[in-house]
């Protein structure tokens, strides 16, 4: 990759990274990289998203390429723009919940991580806490409102990506902490565990969690993981579940939808090593 800066001040607020070997250029808008292999399908799921990114954009550079990128509404397939704000505001408003504390207080057993890398980080809750003991932290999500929220905490040492779960962003990399909470209904699970065993590193922790809730629509994964098989995949793949997890579990994860609704899930969280 390629760093093309076209506006910096304490970050890269602007700019691309471009890929020599594809010719595909991701857009750095408002310090977050938005590393979609297809941008335009990106935007065309979020026409409103793509009208604020093109007036938030100050330079003629990006400007440029974001109005090439903006499909006419006719050819868009819905927007997907207000619900993830919506989401980000949930969780905004649940980041107190027990179920984050239980979570924070497992990885403050672990082995302190050099590197962690978080799938589905999205306002930036564990993500911000990893980084007070690891000397960098990396998050993944697909929404950008969240995580122009998750930048609001200005940590020096983590770094954001819009980006699919399964896309290749990372190379060989290498983590010695993955975290990924109650994000298998929107991933194919075993895929997400195969690139998983093979970004982590040697003796590398993975923390999962889940309420297995994959009735979706037609938005469900195709092969679904329950507790038992998702504990049987990890050891195949090498992993050694803690002694405290190797049995599903029934935390409380409460979101608050609004004044006078919530929604309750009961989530299984798995600890494991990779031998």
């Amino acid at each position: 990759m390629d760093l093309a800066v076209l506006k910096q001040t304490a970050e890269v607020d602007e700019g691309f990274l471009e890929c020599d070997t594809c010719s595909l250029r991701f857009p750095i808008v408002d310090r977050i990289p938005i590393m979609w292999d297809d941008f335009v399908r990106y935007l065309c799921e979020r026409p409103l998203l793509g009208g604020r990114m093109f007036q938030m954009a100050s330079h003629p550079s990006l400007r440029k390429f974001l109005k090439s990128c903006l499909l006419p509404k006719s050819k868009t397939v819905g927007d997907r723009t207000l619900p993830e704000e919506r989401w980000s505001a949930i969780y905004q408003h649940s980041r107190r919940s027990r179920f984050y504390s239980i979570v924070k207080r497992e990885l403050d057993s672990l082995p302190s991580p050099a590197i962690a890398l978080e799938y589905g980080s999205s306002i930036g809750i564990m993500t911000h806490h990893l980084s007070d003991t690891c000397n960098s932290v990396f998050g993944v999500d697909k929404s950008f409102n969240a995580l122009s929220f998750a930048k609001k905490s200005q940590k020096h040492n983590v770094d954001y990506f819009v980006a699919d779960f399964l896309s290749p962003i990372f190379n060989g990399m290498k983590f010695d902490l993955i975290l990924a909470l109650n994000v298998l209904e929107f991933v194919e699970p075993a895929a997400l565990l195969r690139q998983i065993s093979a970004q982590i590193s040697k003796g590398g922790s993975l923390v999962l969690s889940d309420s297995y809730d994959f009735d979706r629509g037609e938005n469900s994964v195709k092969n679904p993981l329950g507790p038992d098989a998702l504990r049987s995949k990890l050891r195949k793949m090498g992993f050694f579940i803690s002694e405290k997890t190797k049995n599903p579990s029934y935390m409380p994860w409460n979101l608050k939808i609004n004044s006078r609704t919530s929604l309750s899930y009961k989530v299984d969280l798995v600890i494991s090593r990779l031998r």
